[in-house]
This record gives C-alpha cells, structure tokens and sequence, in this order.
C-alpha cells in the first residue's frame, strides 16, 4: 500500500494565500509590472535598469564596487537590484537566469558571476520552503521546511560577508564568523556549515530540495533522501554533518509519531506519513468467523516507504502497537514506562532508539502474553478443546452416541441440530465432562458435506487445495456419522490463537476420529454377535471365517485409533504445551499453536490423500461388513441382533435358548445358508485385497514420512495374519 496525501483531509489554505503572492516571497519570480511598461512603451527590458536610469559604466570602478554589493545582498535574499536582474527560466521551474547591466566593468561582472550559483540555491530553498508549508505536504515536509527557513534566517544575517569576502582578499575571516551578528553558531544546529564554504553546502541543499520536488516526496521518503544524501557526501564532513542535522530536524515530527505507536499503541498520523496502516473496517468480532483471520493480519500492516533506518526493526514496531491495541481492546489499560533516556527524539550513530524500541517490545509482549495466558488462562482452554475435540476424555462421547444413535443415523435433511445440542448437553453434565468449567462452550453442529469432500477444499479460501483432494470420492449415502462435528466458543482475546481456521482444523481431526470411534462400535457389535456362538461347533465354518475377519478388522481399526492418539496427538500435544510455556510473544503461541495442528493433520493422514482414500476404503468395508454380519448370522441361527444385544437381559435369555439347540442343528442351518459364506468370502477378499494394497504405500510413504512406520507395521501385521 503505497502512502498517498490525497486520501488524507487536510486543511485549506487561504485562497488569497496563491491569488496573491506578494504575500508569499514569491513576487521575485514574477515578471515586474515596471518590466511589461516598458514592453508596452517598445522599450527593450535589457536596456531598462531597475530602480535606476543611468547606466553603471557611468560610475568609477570603486563606485561600481560598492553598488554590486549593494545589489547582491539584494539578489542573495531573492530581491533584484538596481543593476541585477532575476528571470525564471521557460519551462524550468527550478532554474533561474541573472543579468548585469552590460556596462558594467568586466572584472565585476565575474565576480558577481561567483556568487549567482549561490542566489539561485537561496531562491530555490525559499521557493522550497514556500511551497512545502501547505498542510497537505505533511509533517516531515513542515519539519524540514521550518529546518530551512532557520538556515535562510540565520543566513540573511550571515550573507553581508560574502560579496566582502569575494570583493575584498584582504578579509580573512571566514563568513560564518560575523562579529556583527547576535547568532551562536556554536549553539545553531547548523554549526556543521562552519566547516565548509557557503557555496557547497547551499548546493548540496538544492540537490536534496530538486529531487524532492520533482519527485513529490513525502513523509519516510524526505528522510531518506536526507540520509542517502548525507552518505553520499561522506568525503565532505561539513556538508555531510549539514545534511544529517537537517534530516535530524526533518525527522522529529515522525520520531514523535512513532514514539505515540510504540508507547501508547496509537497512530497519530494526521497526513498518512507513517509506515504503517490501520483498516478500521476489520473488527475483532470477526476472528470468530474468518477463516482467514484477517483481523490480526490486516488490521495493521505495514506500508511502503519504511524510513532506512528503522527497516530492519520495522516488524517489532508494527508488534508492538499491535500488542497494546489487543490490551485496550481487552479493557486492560497499559502504556510502556517512558523515561527521558527512552525518549525517542533521534537516530544517531549510537542506536540509541533501537534499544527503546526493543525495550517497549519486550513490555508489550510479556504483558499480552501474561493477560491471554492469566486472565483468560489460554492454556485451559487449550486443554478443554483437547478433552472434546481430539477425544482426550471420551466418556461423554460414549455416552452421547449411545443416546444420539437414532438422530445421527438420520440423513442431512431430516437431523434436528437442537436435538443432538440437548442430548450432548445432557452427555456433559451426566459423566465426567461435568467438571471442566469451559463444557459449556462445546457445541455441536452438522456440516453440509463429508469429511473426504471437506478436506478437498480445505484450504480453497486460503489459496492452497490438498494435494489429490479432489479426487476423494463421496459417500453415497451421507447421514450424520459422516458430518456430525463438534464446535466451540471462542472469546476474545483468546480468538487471536484459537481463530476460525485453527478450529475448523480440530474440527477435521474431530470428524476423523469420530467416525473411527463408530467403525470401532460397530465391529464390536459385530463381535459381540460372534462371542454369543462360541459355545456352537463351528470350527472350519464360514462362521469361524467370520469370526477372524471381524478380530483382523478390529486389530486394524484399533490400530489406527492407537496411532491416531497415541503416537501423533499425545506426543505433538505435549512439545506444543512445552514450547507455550516458553514463548515469549503472542505471534510465538500462535505460530506453535498452528503448526502443532498442521502437523496432527499431516500425520493423521488428512492430508495424504493417497492413504486417506485407502483408510476410507477400509473403514467403509469393515461398516458394510459389521451390519451384514450382524444381520446374516443372527437370521441364519437365531440370536439377538445387536441392538437386542444392548440389553442383558435379554442377552441371556437368548444365549441360554441358542444352547437349548443341539449344535448339529445350528450347523446344519449355517450350512445350508450358502449366502452367509458368499458374503463372509466377499468381504474377507475385499478386506484382504484393500489391505495389501495399503501395505506397499505405507511402506514407502514411511521413507519420506518416518511417523508412518509404527503404522505401517501395525498394518502389516494384520495383513500378515490373514
């Protein structure tokens, strides 16, 4: 974003302020009324002397001497003489042409001739100084334009030597050495002229004020200007100490507006002139819903034209504000200790400033960090968020998918969202969830799509798709166990860490695990119905066929879980919880914080799409197996089916009926059902085949991932029992 004055209101100068520029000091640019008289008589402007009718070659040489000095005390301040004459030159505003009156002696004339460079620097300044007082020119200008209108004023009362000096070699004295005069160079901020003649330090001043102009500079942009200017003049050291003095002055007024930002957090930048930009239109508020998280990005940042000598510690100032806008935000009034040695009134060689800004970082942050972390205890929340959402306390979960079953097996359109937040909240208050003192911000909610559709636009807002995420295929028949999520409520301030983008990341995790939690029930139902028969002779049976498929589909699924939890949330968890210990800046916390969710999703395969479509198979085959099995086996020899398995009760008296039979007859019923073998076949190739074919992709994902190899052994083995 580039720094632009004309979006800034300023105030109006009078419009007689240009209408009128005898007001100004401008009238000597102009061409003299006396002048266009004489045009209009046809007489010639070069013949016509000003204030005067006679000719200077009609004077004594000594005569002529003192009226040239005369004159160019006059010209030195802008103003023609009698016998000196000022012209702009056409289509050149910054140049400007001297004339003598051709009668003049010829020695005088080049003398005279000597000095003109330095009256055309004098009007090119004043002309600067001038046009750079307009408000809409900013602070900095305001500030170097006062700088020079000083070095004019004490060189109004200086500049009576010059024509001495050049007329008059027996005057040793240098210019700045006027006896006359009531200014102490010693005490001016312009004593570095003192060193050097007049001529190359107002010279080196025009340079600095052409290229302003021409290139409109403002704001950071005069500074460095100022500053490369003085680097360049590195061989002269007074021209050089002018410049540097001069950039001093310049750079007061925004040292002051960078002392506001990082000691107060405020932008006090009337004309724009700072480095940094405030959109106000992002609010807090919406932390909660941008993915994004624009509101601490955006909400300040940096611009162009950072000033030279803070752009190497310009993010720690763009930090610092930040920071104590966050505590104002939070009601949590605080402003950094300032000391007249932490003043920020200069940029000198000592790197004084760097220290003071360092200093007001290091205060901003630690107290930022210790408000999030005491006052809104971040890390509980943080800990709350890992009891639901990555299943570290799955109690209430067992219990709410107990009492949700009938709703979460319902489609998209048909589930009641109320209904599944009463049954939750009834979940929490009724197990060990009860006493976590954030349960209440937990939420539920059901997501539009799958998790395989989700995460093939799961960055799209953030300009990144997951590699391969398009291809994931949809679930034909999508119900709430597919898009059932958790969600939770998240304040201010502590939105900052937990935003939108990190939730909707636990959000993934959550689904995953959640619908490996319903694979597991459900092949534990299975097995259940299976455990009912092992008093039955049905050893080399499909059953017993059945019976180890269901055990190598639980030893798959558990293994997963066991990863899932064991090995990449509990581990990556714990080195997140220690490196938050130690941060020392909020942007430290979030920057862990997101790359400990980053690096579950990786590991949990969620970003691999490859093994995600493998996994997915599998999963979807072991569902189709767990409600097949639980409806072949029972209708083939009558035992309870697993929502009758609930029930102990009725368990019992089911079993003790199935033992009643003799066991030829339930081997002649399982038998002669030759559907029940088909299936258990088709699904014991099924599984095998999927299985066999994750095998190889683990094994060599695991060389570039290492996480996959305990994984990929778990797998291994279960292939290796079929």
């Amino acid at each position: 974003m580039e720094n632009s004055s004309s979006t800034i209101s300023c105030p109006s100068t009078p419009r007689w302020n240009s209408e009128r520029p005898f007001l100004t000091g401008q009238f000597h640019q102009d061409t003299k009324t006396t002048s266009r008289f004489a045009e209009a008589k046809g007489l010639s402007v070069d013949s016509l002397s000003l204030g005067s009718t006679t000719a200077i070659g009609c004077y004594d040489a000594a005569v002529q001497e003192l009226i040239v000095i005369d004159d160019l005390l006059s010209v030195l301040v802008g103003i023609e003489g009698r016998y000196i004459s000022i012209k702009r030159v056409r289509g050149k505003e910054d140049k400007f042409s001297f004339q003598v009156d051709a009668s003049m002696d010829l020695a005088l004339q080049e003398l005279s001739k000597r000095i003109f460079p330095l009256c055309e620097s004098f009007m090119l300044i004043n002309q600067f100084v001038e046009s750079r007082s307009q408000f809409s020119n900013g602070l900095v200008n305001h500030a170097f334009a006062a700088a020079l209108r000083a070095l004019l004023l004490l060189l109004s009362h200086l500049n009576e030597w010059v024509p001495c000096i050049v007329f008059d070699s027996r005057i040793t004295r240098p210019w700045w050495h006027n006896s006359n005069t009531s200014f102490d160079l010693e005490d001016s901020p312009y004593k570095a002229c003192g060193s050097t003649p007049m001529m190359g330090s107002m010279q080196a001043l025009s340079i600095v004020i052409q290229k302003a102009s021409a290139n409109n500079f403002v704001g950071s942009e005069v500074l460095n200007l100022l500053q490369s200017q003085a680097k360049a003049m590195a061989g002269d050291n007074a021209v050089r100490s002018l410049l540097e003095k001069m950039a001093q002055c310049a750079s007061n007024a925004y040292l002051s507006i960078l002392e506001r930002w990082v000691y107060d957090g405020v932008i006090d930048d009337p004309y724009g002139e700072f480095f940094i930009a405030e959109n106000k239109t992002l609010q807090k508020e919406s932390l909660t819903q941008d993915y994004d998280a624009k509101y601490w990005r955006q909400r300040y940042s940096l611009k162009d034209g950072i000033p030279s000598f803070l752009a190497n510690i310009a993010g720690t100032i763009l930090m610092t504000g930040k920071y104590l806008n966050v505590m104002r935000e939070c009601g949590h009034h605080v402003q950094v200790p300032v000391s007249e040695n932490s003043k920020l009134m200069s940029f000198g060689t000592n790197h004084h400033y760097l220290e003071c800004i360092k200093s007001a970082y290091d205060f901003a942050s630690g107290e930022l960090l210790n408000l999030i972390k005491e006052k809104y205890d971040l890390l509980g929340k943080l800990r709350s968020i890992k009891h639901y959402l990555l299943l570290d306390q799955g109690d209430f979960l067992v219990h709410f998918m107990d009492i949700a079953k009938d709703e979460l097996t319902k489609k998209l359109d048909d589930i009641s969202v109320a209904k599944l937040q009463s049954l939750l909240d009834l979940a929490l208050r009724t197990t060990a969830a009860a006493a976590d003192p954030f349960h209440e911000d937990l939420t539920c909610c059901v997501e539009t799509s799958s998790l395989l559709k989700r995460l093939g636009t799961l960055d799209s807002e953030n300009s990144r798709t997951v590699p391969g995420g398009n291809d994931l295929e949809e679930p034909v028949n999508v119900t709430g166990l597919e898009t059932f999520s958790l969600s939770y409520k998240v304040r201010w301030p502590l939105s900052i860490v937990i935003s939108r983008k990190a939730l909707a990341k636990y959000q993934l995790i959550f689904r995953f695990l959640f619908h490996c939690k319903h694979v597991d029930r459900q092949l534990c139902g299975a097995w259940q119905v299976h455990q009912g028969i092992r008093t039955l002779k049905m050893r080399g049976t499909a059953i017993s066929r059945s019976s180890l498929l269901c055990r190598s589909m639980l030893k798959f699924i558990n293994s997963l879980l066991h990863y899932l939890t064991f090995e990449v949330l509990e581990p990556n968890w714990h080195v997140m919880h220690n490196r938050l210990q130690t941060a020392k800046s909020i942007d430290e916390v979030i920057q862990h914080h997101d790359f400990f969710l980053d690096k579950c999703l990786r590991e949990c395969l969620l970003l691999l799409p490859e093994l995600l479509k493998k996994v997915e198979k599998l999963k979807s085959l072991c569902l189709q197996y767990a409600a097949a099995t639980q409806w072949l086996i029972s209708s083939s020899i009558d035992i309870p089916s697993l929502e009758e398995s609930s029930d102990g009760s009725n368990v019992s008296e089911k079993t003790k009926q199935s033992k009643s039979r003799s066991p030829s007859h339930a081997l002649k019923l399982s038998s002669s059902n030759t559907n029940v073998t088909d299936s258990i076949l088709k699904f014991e190739k099924e599984f095998n085949t999927e299985l066999q074919r994750l095998g190889p992709i683990l094994s060599s994902s695991s060389q570039t991932e290492p996480y996959l190899t305990h994984l990929a052994q778990c797998i291994l083995g279960v292939g290796n029992e079929q």
